[in-house]
């Protein structure tokens, strides 16, 4: 068996690494899709017509391309493998998310102007991407701290 230093431990080297639960994949996929909601939801809140819309279909209207998007962008990346790691799911995850929303979005007579293009991929790259970020750096925080124990 090859000995390892804490070095490559900390790295996160996939010899050491627990899988992910079903709950740990279920839960960033939760998380994905509510931001996903949000995203929406602020976009519309800063444009007439409200959150939801004249006919109460706005949020759903504009939500469910980067929706469908998201899932894809998970059964593409295998992201319940490695669901908080920034770089194995959260980059892919938002590209797909981006490309496949925007996609959909203009397919289904939906805007797709190059400035909501640029917010939202400022933006959802900020938000699947950033809250990985801060999970893996609070569970390090985590696991060093029982470490001393």
């Amino acid at each position: 068996m090859a000995t390892t230093n804490s070095h490559e431990r900390a790295r996160g080297h996939a010899s050491h690494r627990r899988p992910a639960s079903a709950t740990t994949a279920w839960i960033a996929t939760a998380i994905d899709a509510v931001l996903v909601v949000a995203f929406a939801a602020i976009g519309r809140a800063t444009h007439d017509g409200g959150v939801l819309g004249e006919a109460g279909l706005g949020l759903a209207t504009t939500a469910w391309p980067f929706l469908a998007a998201l899932g894809l962008g998970w059964l593409l990346c295998l992201g319940w493998r490695a669901p908080l790691s920034p770089l194995r799911a959260g980059v892919p995850i938002w590209l797909a998310t981006v490309a496949g929303g925007m996609l959909l979005r203009a397919l289904s007579g939906q805007g797709t102007a190059v400035p909501f293009v640029v917010v939202a991929t400022l933006t959802l790259l900020l938000m699947l991407i950033g809250w990985r970020v801060l999970a893996v750096v609070v569970l390090r925080l985590r696991t060093r701290a029982r470490a001393r124990r």
